[in-house]
């Protein structure tokens, strides 16, 4: 398997590795030249072997570039990045979930092979597996292979439910994923167990950080802040700081992404925090989201007018962003706001917000009598 991926993004070319963070930016000829040693059989060049023993202490000097180095195409579309839904299933029942459905159904694996390779034409270097819950799909091991024989950085969104499984700690062992980060929703059986609905699952997370932490495979946790958990903060972080190589707080939660309000009645009050203005994102011109059945959208939340993958092939992205910028525009219950430039909510994250008739002060300035940035 490949140790080193050369790959275009967007104007720019890097060459990245597997399992690591830092890159190495190179001009197109050199791009092109690791394409040339590929298909001729070539050494890898001197300055490769160079370079990538100072960014990543490997030695690469007198290897075959074929197998050493797999080299991306160019594309004619900008995309770099996707997340993909391989299945909406879940092993858990979270209270605070964003989906509006967690049907346990979704492409069949040679039509998932299909989309990873029209993922990879996209341009599409790093691609995060989510869902549900990706690890109890049965073809995720394939998928994760075959993403990432496919040159892909590979980030899994996962309950850490399974990681404790000697066929997943096996996988992200030998193929060493981007990143893998593991939501944490709360420091004892009784806060994860009430916030999940599922009996047993605070074992099973510590399970899987455990036998995570013993095989090397390096984690970051999401430490989820809810009215089951709020008073087990400080102990949720010395089990981000034992076990994972960083992590990240949240306590917005929101609603469904179709407006169903359910999921507010998990925030816990005193810990919302909206101090970040929101100044746009790529979302549908770099960046997309893709659900079990292949349907394309701008992002997570922003799932209108979906275009079909599997239906019309990566002609249908180039529809993308005109739809992305149409539903980013201020408009329903956020027309004529005049806040809008310090505003700290996406506009399809607004409407869901709106249609939900979620109180203003869980996400608008607004509802705070704030009226200044």
């Amino acid at each position: 398997m490949h140790q080193v991926i050369a790959s275009p993004q967007g104007d720019k070319f890097i060459i990245a590795r597997p399992g690591a963070r830092k890159g190495i930016h190179v001009p197109y000829a050199m791009h092109q030249e690791l394409a040339g040693a590929v298909a001729s059989g070539q050494a890898v060049p001197g300055w490769l072997a160079d370079a990538a023993r100072q960014a990543w202490g490997i030695n690469l000097a007198g290897y075959r570039a074929k197998g050493t180095v797999l080299v991306r195409p160019l594309t004619p579309l900008n995309y770099s990045r996707a997340t993909w839904e391989i299945n909406k299933g879940c092993n858990f029942n979270c209270e605070h979930c964003y989906l509006a459905e967690r049907k346990f159904e979704g492409l069949a694996r040679e039509e998932k092979d299909r989309l990873l390779s029209m993922l990879r034409d996209a341009g599409v270097l790093w691609l995060q597996f989510t869902g549900g819950e990706p690890t109890i799909d049965r073809d995720f091991p394939h998928a994760y292979r075959t993403a990432f024989g496919l040159g892909m950085l590979i980030e899994i969104l996962t309950n850490g439910s399974r990681l404790h499984r000697p066929e997943t700690i096996e996988l992200l062992s030998s193929l060493p994923p981007h990143k893998v980060t593991v939501s944490l929703y709360g420091a004892s059986a009784e806060s994860f167990d009430s916030l999940t609905r599922k009996p047993g699952a605070y074992r099973l997370l510590m399970k899987g950080l455990k036998a995570a932490k013993e095989a090397g495979v390096s984690l970051e946790l999401a430490l989820i802040v809810t009215k089951h958990n709020a008073h087990e903060v400080e102990a949720m972080r010395e089990i981000a700081r034992e076990y994972a190589a960083a992590y990240t707080e949240y306590a917005n939660i929101s609603p469904t992404y179709d407006g169903n309000p359910e999921p507010l009645a998990a925030q816990a009050p005193g810990f919302l925090d909206k101090s970040t203005v929101f100044q746009g994102c790529p979302a549908g011109h770099t960046f997309f989201h893709v659900d079990p059945h292949g349907f394309a959208t701008m992002c997570k939340v922003g799932r209108e007018n979906p275009v079909s993958l599997m239906a019309e092939g990566l002609n249908g992205l180039s529809r993308l962003p005109a739809i992305a910028d149409a539903q980013m525009l201020r408009s329903g219950g956020c027309s004529g706001c005049q806040l809008s430039a310090t505003c700290r909510v996406c506009r399809p994250l607004a409407k869901a917000y709106q249609e939900a008739k979620a109180p203003l002060n869980t996400y608008c300035q607004h509802g705070n009598g704030d009226d200044t940035a």
